[in-house]
């Protein structure tokens, strides 16, 4: 089976415009994403899925494919269809194209179980929670089943304790954003419309359960620093230097 990589770029972010081309340590932000995933051993293929010249520009000069995509597209999901839809592959990656400290070795964890089973239509990523974590409407939590598939994401905190029980950290993850597509299923991702349960809890994957997809879930130690807004650079620049200077 072929694994490839997608990293949807989009000039106009409303918090952040031209953010992929924004300078972290001396190199754009796309860049730095471009030059993890290349790292990768078992995806084939990287491409950036971007509406901007200076994207595309940047792409090019990294040694990666770029696909021009409709700016009006609703999602990085839809950007990631539009520019595979055409091309070779079994299992496509969406990778984010604002997380700099991404590795190789972190997208190949999230490959290995799409290439080692199709039947599996999703797989997403996953981390202990942190103290803080369960109770942030900020993050994301997973509930998993025993075969650690998701049972269910949200915003609140999960499982909902009725009675005193164990921690909920010891039934949950943090979400990591990064999701690995069977193609096939992507296409129906794609061609349905937001559901009423993901635009209740404000989170895209829910569609997928919505669907009757199966999510395996890959617990990681990796911990996700995206670049939101102007204020994440220099948080992001120093956790780069710690893991340069190591």
């Amino acid at each position: 089976m072929k694994a490839v990589g997608v990293i949807p770029a989009r000039f106009a972010s409303t918090r952040f415009p031209g953010k992929p081309l924004k300078f972290i340590l001396g190199k754009p932000l796309l860049q730095w994403v471009i030059e993890a995933a290349r790292t990768s051993r078992l995806l084939r293929e990287i491409l950036v899925a971007t509406d901007h010249p200076e994207i595309e520009a940047l792409a090019k000069s990294c040694g990666v494919k770029c696909v021009m995509t409709d700016p009006n597209l609703a999602t990085g999901s839809d950007r990631v269809y539009q520019a595979v839809k055409d091309q070779d592959a079994d299992v496509v990656l969406n990778i984010q194209g604002d997380e700099p400290l991404i590795t190789g070795e972190l997208l190949d964890q999230l490959a290995a179980p799409m290439l080692s089973d199709k039947t599996l239509q999703m797989a997403t990523l996953g981390r202990k929670l942190q103290p803080g974590d369960l109770e942030s409407p900020n993050t994301a939590k997973i509930v998993l089943n025993r075969n650690n598939d998701a049972l269910y994401f949200s915003r609140f905190p999960i499982p909902y304790a009725r009675v005193d029980a164990p921690d909920n950290g010891a039934v949950c993850l943090k979400h990591i954003g990064l999701y690995a597509f069977r193609k096939t299923f992507l296409a129906e991702f794609c061609t349905q419309s937001p559901t009423p349960l993901e635009l209740a809890e404000g989170l895209e994957q829910l569609r997928a359960l919505y669907l009757g997809a199966r999510i395996r879930v890959v617990e990681v130690e990796h911990e996700s620093w995206g670049v939101d807004t102007p204020d994440d650079v220099a948080k992001v620049e120093a956790k780069l230097r710690v893991r340069i200077k190591n």
